[in-house]
């Protein structure tokens, strides 16, 4: 018994070591990440229907 109770307990100190305490807390601001959707494309707004009429109407 007495060789069973001192494994038990130093099984015990062990585990409490190791997970006697909560981890750190951590902000919600750190846990999130602002990035765009998608990235910004330049020739989305170059095309200029005037610039069309002109090139295939005239």
């Amino acid at each position: 018994m007495t060789r069973e109770k001192t494994t038990s307990d130093a099984a015990e100190a062990m585990r409490h070591a190791r997970f006697g305490r909560l981890p750190e807390r951590i902000r919600l601001e750190d846990t999130v990440e602002e990035k765009p959707a998608t990235v910004p494309d330049p020739a989305k707004d170059a095309y200029n229907p005037d610039e069309w009429l002109v090139r295939n109407c005239l």
